[in-house]
C-alpha cells in the first residue's frame, strides 16, 4: 500500500524532474531560436509556422533525447537532499528498510516516466520529427532531394523492378521495367516508358506498356497506351534517407526493416539500432534510478556537490559507451541488438552492486 511517506518521495522525484526538465527546454528554445532566427526571417517563415510547425516538434524531440539525464540529476539532487537533512536516517530509524524505499515510491516514479518515454520512443517523437523534416523541407531547404536514377531493386523474393528516373516529388518514374524470375528463368516482364502513382486508387499507371507472361514454350504478349495496375511497391519504397528512420513510427519502422531485408539494403544496420534503441533507453531510466539512489542516500561530507559530480561521470560514461557500441555496431559487425543493450547490460551490473555496498 502506498503510503504518505511514498507519496512525499513521489512528488518529490516527479516534481524535481519536471522542473529541470522545463527549464532547460527554455533555455534550449531561446538558444535554438537566437541560432536560427535570421534564417527564419531570410526565408519569410511565418510566426505561426515556427511555433506549430517546428517548435511544436522540436520540444518532445529534446525532451526525449535528455529525459534519460535529467531523471538521473533529478534522483541524485532530491536523495542528496533528504540525505543531508537526515531524512533518510529517520525513515531506515522508523523502521522502513532500504530496499522499501527503493522498490515502492522511487520505482513506481521510475515506471511512470518510462511508460512516458516508451509511448513517446515509438509514436509521438517519430511523428514529430516527420513534421518537422516537413518545416524544413516546405521552408528552410527547398533543394531536399527529389530524384534519383538508375534504380535497380528486389521487392519481393522472385521480382525485381528497374527505372532510369524517378521524380520523389510527383511520384513519376522513367524507362520502367518489371521482371519475375523463378529457377532461374524468366517468367514475367513488364515495361512501360513512363509510371505514375495515383493516390486514389493506390495504383501504378503505366504509359506505353509491354507485358509479357511465359509459361513454358508459351508466351503472351500485351501492349497498351495506357495501364492501371497494382503492384508489390509504393512510392515510399523511394527517396528514403537514413535519417527517415528517426522519422518512422515503430509499426511503420518494422515494415520497413522487412522490406529492405527482402532488398538487400545497405543501411540495414542504422535502422536496425533505431529500431532496438526506443526500448532501450527507456529502460535506462530504471537501472540509472538505482545508480542515482544507491549514490545519493549516502550522506558524504561534500554533500550534493560530491554526488552530483558521481552522477555527471556515471552519465557521461553511459552516454560515451552508447556512442561506442553503435559504432562497433556500424563498422565492425557487432550485432544491433547486443550494441544497444551492452550499455544497460554493463551499468545494470553496477547498479546491482553500487546497490550492494550502499549504507542501509
Amino acid at each position: 500500500m502506498i503510503k504518505k511517506l511514498d507519496l512525499y518521495i513521489i512528488r518529490k522525484f516527479l516534481g524535481t524532474f519536471f522542473f529541470t526538465l522545463l527549464l532547460f527546454v527554455l533555455v534550449a528554445v531561446v538558444i535554438d531560436l537566437s541560432e536560427n532566427v535570421d534564417d527564419f526571417l531570410e526565408h519569410n517563415v511565418p510566426i505561426k509556422a515556427v511555433l506549430t510547425g517546428y517548435y511544436m516538434n522540436f520540444i518532445p524531440y529534446i525532451v526525449l533525447m535528455l529525459s534519460p539525464l535529467f531523471i538521473f540529476i533529478a534522483v541524485i539532487f532530491f536523495t542528496s537532499q533528504l540525505a543531508s537533512r537526515s531524512e533518510i536516517v529517520a525513515i531506515l530509524s522508523s523502521g522502513v528498510s532500504f530496499y522499501r524505499i527503493l522498490f515502492v515510491p522511487y520505482l513506481i516514479s521510475a515506471i511512470l516516466l518510462i511508460a512516458l518515454q516508451y509511448y513517446a520512443n515509438h509514436y509521438l517523437v517519430p511523428t514529430a520529427n516527420r513534421q518537422r523534416f516537413e518545416f524544413n523541407v516546405e521552408y528552410m531547404d527547398k533543394r531536399e532531394k527529389r530524384r534519383e536514377n538508375n534504380i535497380s531493386m528486389q521487392i519481393t523474393p522472385d521480382t525485381y523492378i528497374f527505372m532510369k528516373t524517378y521524380n520523389i516529388k510527383d511520384q513519376t518514374g522513367t524507362r520502367f521495367s518489371m521482371e519475375t524470375v523463378k529457377d532461374s528463368e524468366l517468367i514475367y516482364k513488364l515495361k512501360s516508358d513512363k509510371i505514375k502513382w495515383i493516390e486514389d486508387k493506390k495504383e501504378w499507371q503505366l504509359s506505353n506498356f509491354v507485358e509479357r507472361s511465359i509459361e513454358g514454350l508459351k508466351e503472351n504478349l500485351e501492349t497498351g497506351k495506357k495501364l492501371d495496375k497494382k503492384m508489390a511497391f509504393d512510392p515510399s519504397y523511394f527517396g528514403q534517407r537514413v535519417s527517415a528512420k528517426e522519422e518512422m513510427t515503430t509499426p511503420e519502422l518494422d515494415k520497413f526493416i522487412e522490406r529492405e531485408k527482402i532488398k538487400g539494403g545497405n543501411n540495414l544496420t542504422f535502422f536496425l539500432i533505431e529500431k532496438y534503441r526506443r526500448s532501450a533507453v527507456p529502460f535506462a531510466t530504471l537501472i540509472l534510478t538505482i545508480i542515482g539512489f544507491s549514490i545519493a542516500s549516502r550522506k558524504t561530507r561534500g554533500g550534493m556537490g560530491v554526488h552530483i559530480l558521481i552522477g555527471i561521470t556515471i552519465s557521461s560514461a553511459f552516454v560515451v559507451m552508447m556512442q561506442f557500441s553503435t559504432t562497433f555496431a556500424t563498422n565492425a559487425n557487432l550485432p544491433p541488438l547486443l550494441a544497444v543493450w551492452l550499455p544497460n547490460i554493463v551499468f545494470g551490473v553496477l547498479s546491482v552492486i553500487l546497490l550492494r555496498v550502499a549504507p542501509k
